[in-house]
């Protein structure tokens, strides 16, 4: 598990097995994993009253509608119904049920008005934050962010529902005239539509993301680099001293002790369990950055190619707990934080010593550095690629430009 994952877990298993004891003053952890010696029994109500005052969970799209809701002067009726289609919002914050459907579910629960309350609390709930919500789809969705009183109003709608495929198809000369507009005035009201939300509730589930927690730092120090696993943020797990002594009293009665045994058993599972993880996790951590020292020297552009299955040779393991050890984690490294398996990529290009994301990024930086007016072909590129030392076929461009999200050239055309 990731670090936060980790500690919720933790806190879980020790709230129903009184053998695993947590302390929760952060204990950093050296690298080399020293085995901690197992403490006494301390006060249980003090870590009772710590989960009682844990913080609530960042609120739902919906719990936050409902928040508004209470501050806006609107009959109880009403109030009800827009509740109602609140409960009926997917993710996205489209309400996407036919209007048939929603009546039938407001008759199952019992609202009364039909078709009439059904556009009046519609209403309501489109005017709520953030614009966009309750929009049928995404087309919608942007309408209803834009000011009605915006003197190009009906130039971005007639945009949004006459002409989206042409407008995808980069078709902008066709569309001009079409709408008696130049092209130039449609690539203004584009940009306009660029900063529109297609999914209302999206920028509602960024503010709620966790923060990424690295389980790997990397750091440099005189002698180059340090890589030790974060742990600092985790409790301290050992096994229960008073619990322990339990089992072993022969003076309490078998069916005690044996429940005592039971709990031990299982709390010193999860005492080696963590050992383990970090023992581990250190190791694979450190074998990596050992191979990816150019990266940690000079940035990205800089990864050597490196597989999951070498490295578990390379460490006596299977490639599975490779593959487990690195999977969901993060690494701090002196050039931001990054999934772990960022550095295990498969080799690219004719020498074979180069990452697949190093060619990524030069394909990346070979698009960028185009003239929008007359985009490159995948045919120049390969000439580009070429004559900086990378030799690809065609198609090998194509597939780097379709993983990146590159269109074709036609679509990337920009019209003066």
């Amino acid at each position: 598990l990731p670090g936060a994952e980790l500690e919720t877990w933790l806190r879980e298993a020790a709230a129903v097995n009184e053998a695993l004891q947590l302390e929760e003053v952060p204990v950093p952890q050296e690298r080399e994993f020293e085995r901690r010696p197992r403490g006494t029994r301390e006060d249980t109500d003090r870590y009772d009253a710590m989960l009682q005052n844990q913080a609530a969970g960042d609120p739902t799209l919906q719990e936050r509608l409902a928040e508004q809701l209470v501050m806006l002067e609107i009959d109880e009726p009403t109030l009800d119904w827009v509740r109602f289609l609140v409960s009926c919002i997917d993710p996205s914050g489209f309400l996407s049920v036919e209007d048939d459907v929603l009546l039938a579910l407001a008759e199952d629960a019992h609202l009364n008005g039909g078709a009439a309350m059904l556009t009046r609390s519609l209403e309501v709930l489109r005017g709520l934050e953030p614009k966009g919500i309750g929009a049928r789809n995404a087309v919608e969705a942007l309408i209803l962010q834009i000011d009605p009183e915006d003197p190009d109003f009906e130039d971005l709608c007639t945009l949004l529902q006459d002409f989206l495929e042409e407008v995808a198809k980069n078709k902008l000369p066709s569309v001009a005239r079409s709408m008696g507009l130049t092209v130039a005035d449609i690539g203004d009201l584009i940009d306009r539509l660029r900063v529109l939300d297609l999914r209302p509730a999206a920028r509602l589930a960024e503010e709620a993301a966790p923060t990424l927690r690295p389980d790997v730092l990397v750091e440099g120090t005189e002698e180059g680099f340090s890589v030790r696993v974060e742990s600092s943020g985790l409790p301290s797990v050992t096994i229960d001293a008073g619990i322990e002594a339990l089992a072993r009293d022969r003076n309490q009665a078998s069916e005690v002790r044996g429940y005592a045994r039971k709990k031990l058993d299982k709390a010193r599972w999860i005492v080696d369990a963590v050992q383990q993880r970090g023992e581990t996790l250190a190791r694979i951590a450190e074998a990596t950055f050992r191979h990816q020292h150019a990266f940690l020297e000079h940035g990205p552009g800089h990864l050597l190619p490196l597989r999951m299955n070498a490295l578990a040779e390379e460490l006596s393991i299977h490639v599975s707990t490779v593959s487990r050890a690195v999977a969901r984690k993060y690494a701090q490294t002196p050039w931001g934080i990054l999934p772990l398996r960022y550095f295990f990529q498969a080799s690219a290009g004719a020498d074979g010593d180069s990452a697949r994301e190093d060619v990524r990024s030069v394909v990346r930086e070979v698009f960028a550095a185009e003239d929008p007016s007359c985009p490159l072909s995948d045919d120049q590129v390969v000439g580009e690629m070429e004559r900086r030392g990378w030799k690809f076929a065609r198609r090998t461009v194509a597939k780097y430009r379709n993983e990146l999200g590159i269109p074709s050239s036609y679509r990337r055309r920009r019209f003066e």
